[in-house]
């Protein structure tokens, strides 16, 4: 059990550098690096049944909303009287 709590910990650093890359607007070349370094762990922790894809999921979501806020927000939207005043 200690092994797949030391790989998820992994996993989440490895997730938490390629949503900074993306956030820094980094290079094609290290995006693209740092997203096959997520896709290949998770594909070996579903290949070595350490993990199942609903986890993987979950983790992915709670990183990314810990990284870039949640998914969806609320929106107020202006009524047409104050887009014409405007």
């Amino acid at each position: 059990m200690a092994r797949k709590v030391e790989m998820l910990a992994e996993l989440k650093r490895l997730l938490n550098e390629a949503f900074t890359a993306q956030a820094a607007g980094a290079s094609y070349s290290k995006l693209a690096r740092a997203q096959g370094a997520v896709d290949g762990y998770m594909r070996a922790l579903l290949d070595g049944n350490l993990a199942t894809k609903q986890e993987l999921l979950e983790i992915v979501a709670a990183e990314r909303t810990r990284m870039n806020g949640p998914a969806t927000r609320e929106l107020l939207l202006d009524t047409a009287a104050e887009i014409a005043a405007a």
